[in-house]
């Protein structure tokens, strides 16, 4: 025990623990929101009429209006207040919950969803921009670790509550319920917020570089746009002159953002943090990570509903075993393993998960279309014990030497490559998947063929653990604040005191 610790009041270490309670929730939130929907879509087509483009929006509105406002959402609270944006992110994102939920048709629906992912833009990447700026780094991995159990407990519960909720029919109101249960956790959560989460901003002046967000915001929807749409619109020539101009754009981004820093020292992205070698390696892996899990979640959901013709409610009860996996290996990892092993708890990580991806594609290979959830638990529990292992680890290790000023700048970054991750990912899913599915199939031939098409596009998610095991050799071998001491970050929280109790 050091000298300096007395120096946390009981009252600043309590806010900061309901300031990441309230954060968290919020995080939690917004997974369960970008999974919970595609569960409904059979319930929202149905008994909204929308077409097949308009379910096609329902969800790509959400995805594209996220992924290009992240960067600039990060950005807004480094110079306004994180705090400030967070509470505007989590009252837009209520209200544009309510407007969903008693949407009076299809198009006021696309048009809610997409104000929703624009304000969890504002909302999400100040989750871990307030971690970062309000926990001393030696606190970081016990925080990033609950932040790793939240992203595993999200990525179950949404389809699970989602088959609930629809299945339920609460009040008559079908798929509305999945939307309206954000109100009572928003509203909850912005008074909470305002009360107990801390004021934390850039020390010194920022401006916000519009022709950058200009940019970014053009040079991902560029990206993302054709991705999402492709499959639909059977891969036009104007997608692939989209994606190539793309990298046009963000080229152009890079060399404008220079020019930017040198000029007034306020860029929209901080090119310096590439330089710092944990946050462009971790940013690498980042972005490749979700694109095994873009394809991995979207074609298991289809296996098991579309090719098993198992009902929402058992599919998502299905995935509990992964869900439980993920949250206590998440916990362990930074707690106990990191510190002792550093790097090679990710890529033992990347091997763990790899291995479960290949003992599901036994296990579907062996009992076919008569595989039971209970058969499908055991290499779950190994993928989502591999998942667990990397996915609170890398954060930390990405935000670990990234100084405080530009916290929020970084947080939307890694939240932004892990959105392009996901949509390369799903775009991909047209290759690895429906590629292998033939179009004029007769009904009794849908089953196997969904089975096969699983198979192939396991066997590319674990190609692709492979690369990420490769990558993660350019990590850090320990996250800074596994290296520091902690006499030294106590000093510094001390100083900090004032700002924590006010």
């Amino acid at each position: 025990m050091t000298s300096t610790e007395p120096t946390l009041s009981a009252a600043g270490d309590r806010r900061r623990w309901f300031a990441l309670a309230i954060v968290m929730t919020a995080a939690f939130m917004d997974l369960v929101d970008v999974t919970i929907v595609n569960i409904a879509i059979p319930s929202i087509q149905e008994n909204a009429g929308a077409s097949f483009s308009q379910i096609q929006w329902i969800t790509a509105g959400y995805a594209l209006a996220f992924a290009a406002g992240l960067i600039t959402g990060g950005r807004l609270g480094d110079i306004h207040g994180r705090k400030r944006l967070f509470l505007i992110g989590i009252g837009g994102f209520t209200l544009a919950s309510a407007l969903c939920g008693f949407a009076a048709g299809p198009e006021m629906l696309v048009a809610s969803r997409i104000l929703q992912g624009g304000m969890a833009a504002l909302m999400v990447p100040q989750v871990l921009s307030i971690v970062h700026a309000t926990f001393p780094a030696h606190e970081r991995g016990k925080v990033f670790g609950l932040f790793g159990a939240i992203v595993g407990l999200g990525a179950v519960s949404g389809p699970l509550l989602g088959a609930l909720l629809t299945e339920w029919n609460l009040f008559g109101l079908e798929w509305r319920p999945i939307f309206l249960i954000n109100l009572p956790v928003g509203i909850a959560g912005l008074i909470l917020g305002s009360r107990f989460i801390t004021e934390s901003k850039a020390p010194k002046a920022l401006k916000l570089d519009l022709v950058g967000v200009a940019l970014v915001t053009l040079g991902l929807l560029m990206l993302i746009y054709p991705l999402t749409r492709g499959e639909e619109l059977g891969w036009p020539l104007w997608g692939y002159v989209s994606m190539g101009g793309s990298l046009v754009v963000l080229g152009a981004l890079v060399a404008y953002e220079r020019r930017k820093t040198v000029r007034d020292g306020s860029p929209l992205i901080e090119l310096s943090l590439f330089r710092v070698k944990s946050f462009a390696a971790g940013i690498a892996v980042q972005t490749v990570f979700g694109v095994a899990l873009g394809i991995f979640f979207l074609v298991w959901t289809m296996y098991m509903q579309m090719g098993l013709g198992w009902s929402p409610l058992r599919a998502g009860l299905t995935g509990v075993p992964f869900s439980i996996a993920v949250s206590l290996a998440a916990g362990l990892s930074v707690q106990q393993l990191v510190p002792r092993f550093g790097r090679k708890v990710l890529q033992a990580g990347a091997l763990v998960m790899g291995l479960g991806v290949l003992l599901y594609i036994w296990e579907s290979e062996r009992y076919g279309m008569a595989i039971a959830s209970w058969q499908m638990a055991l290499p779950l529990i190994v993928m989502g014990a591999g998942m667990g292992l990397i996915v609170a680890p890398l954060t930390d290790a990405v935000l670990s030497e990234v100084p405080r000023e530009h916290a929020g700048s970084a947080s939307g970054l890694i939240n932004t490559v892990q959105q392009m991750g996901n949509a390369l990912g799903l775009g991909l899913v047209s290759v690895v998947f429906f590629g292998v599915i033939a179009d004029d199939l007769r009904p009794a031939q849908v089953g196997p063929a969904f089975v096969d098409g699983f198979q192939h596009a396991l066997w590319w998610v674990a190609a692709v653990m492979g690369v990420i095991f490769l990558l993660m050799s350019a990590l850090p071998k320990r996250p800074a604040q596994h290296v520091e001491g902690a006499g030294e970050e106590l000093r510094a929280v001390a100083e900090k005191e004032p700002e924590l109790v006010s």
